[in-house]
């Protein structure tokens, strides 16, 4: 399933009327791109790693790696229980991302989902598929207005 599949799957599991930009520009100007989806189970993206991400050392800043993972978690939460919010984002960092690296492929998986939270799993791999980054995010099921 390609990015254009995905944003039109998302609006349709939105609730009508919903103003919401899908894509949203966080996603646009990190120039992600779907590379796998499995429904309900995974979604993976791939991200290139751009100069601008770079730290005074030369990888890619944390909060990048970070924007990444969020912008792979916020869609796959959206398409098994839109809408949600994040409530919390946790992340560990295992390797750098330096400049050799041409692109990560975050990857969101569903841990658990009780009545109001969806509980996530997310990975940063390498081109090399070694772990980068891990984390956890716990994601608010919002209530839906019935429509008018």
């Amino acid at each position: 399933m390609n990015g254009a599949d995905i944003n039109a799957l998302l609006h349709a599991r939105l609730p009508e009327g919903a103003p919401l930009q899908i894509p949203p520009p966080c996603l646009v100007d990190m120039q992600g791109e779907v590379v796998e989806y499995v429904e309900g189970q995974v979604l993976r993206m791939r991200f290139p790693v751009l100069p601008r991400y770079r730290n005074p050392i030369g990888h890619m800043q944390g909060g990048f790696i970070v924007a990444a993972l969020d912008n792979t978690l916020g869609p796959f939460s959206y398409l098994i229980a839109p809408p949600s919010a994040t409530t919390s984002l946790n992340t560990q960092y295992l390797r750098p991302v330096t400049p050799e690296v041409p692109y990560i492929v975050c990857a969101a998986r569903l841990v658990e989902r009780t009545r109001g939270q969806l509980h996530l799993a997310g990975e940063a791999r390498g081109p090399d598929d070694k772990v980068l980054a891990l984390c956890q995010a716990v994601c608010q099921i919002l209530p839906t207005r019935p429509a008018a």
